[in-house]
């Protein structure tokens, strides 16, 4: 089998319609839907049925598209390895990132890095910390940038900083009537006298959207949702505006006059954030661009 039609297999199974693979793999819709009547003609399996969401695997399309993807993962690990003999001079990183948590610890380590490698592009996946460990375990990342601990992997892992877990409010919201001071300084509220104000929650199967139910289940607390499917970060921006309370990350906030950040009780939440990579060979690039991670904002 030609690296090409793993490609084509997979691009169809992933995006579940023949014009949509045909548009991201640049060719057209008719030369693909060729290639996937002869493909599976010359197998004499069928590797897709057609429902009303779309294209769906068959067991023997399932088969083929694990081994594809193993295969593509081996693949890239060895044009990583030639790409390290040539001194970083080309090649690509695939890095995961959460598109909130990327919009403010990023943009400043990318930048350096293309300024030291700037034959290396660097292609970003923007997913949750559970989905970015699913493209770890598939072996579709070179890194990524997750919220710990993780639900399925027991990979060593690099620690890089330990965030903190806030409520973010706008300075006008009732709450902040009930705001205490710990001896560090900062301010704190007691999640108890937040039940009468509405939360915007993030989704249960996100890091943020599962500690912030935890936190409240632990102090005996039936929060009024507002909404419990918003992002991270229009989460956030609501609760900027004075639409509820919302939790976020400290590190992904920036000064604002109208904004107030508590942190939860006097001890305050924290969660580590850590660099991982898939199990076996790590590429010089992955190992560059960790160092300046680690430059940047290592603990």
């Amino acid at each position: 089998m030609l690296l090409k039609e793993f490609i084509y297999i997979i691009a169809i199974a992933e995006e579940g319609s023949i014009s949509r693979a045909a548009e991201r793999l640049f060719m057209a819709q008719s030369s693909l839907s060729e290639f996937l009547k002869q493909y599976e003609g010359e197998l004499g399996a069928k590797l897709f049925v057609r429902t009303s969401t779309g294209m769906r695997p068959t067991a023997s399309g399932r088969l083929l598209v694990e081994q594809g993807q193993q295969f593509l993962s081996h693949y890239k690990r060895i044009q990583d390895q030639i790409s390290d003999i040539e001194n970083l001079k080309s090649g690509t990183l695939e890095l995961g990132i959460s598109a909130f948590r990327g919009t403010y610890l990023l943009p400043a380590v990318l930048r350096r890095f293309k300024q030291l490698y700037p034959g290396i592009t660097v292609n970003i996946h923007e997913e949750n910390s559970v989905e970015l460990e699913q493209k770890l375990l598939d072996g579709t990342l070179d890194m990524a940038l997750v919220a710990l601990p993780m639900w399925k992997l027991n990979y060593k892992v690099d620690i890089l900083l330990r965030d903190e877990i806030c409520i973010i409010a706008h300075k006008s919201h009732p709450i902040l009537i009930a705001a205490k001071q710990s001896e560090s300084g900062r301010l704190f509220i007691d999640l108890a006298d937040t039940a009468e104000y509405e939360f915007i929650l993030s989704p249960k199967n996100t890091i943020l959207g599962d500690r912030g139910r935890q936190a409240f289940a632990r102090a005996g607390v039936t929060p009024i949702v507002y909404n419990d499917r918003i992002t991270a970060f229009f989460a956030a921006a609501m609760a900027r505006e004075g639409i509820g309370l919302a939790f976020t990350y400290r590190t992904c906030v920036r000064e604002n006059p109208d904004t107030v950040l508590l942190s939860i009780g006097p001890e305050g939440e924290f969660i580590d954030l850590a660099l991982v990579y898939p199990d076996g060979y790590r590429s010089r690039a992955a190992k560059e661009l960790g160092r300046l991670f680690h430059e940047r904002y290592s603990v």
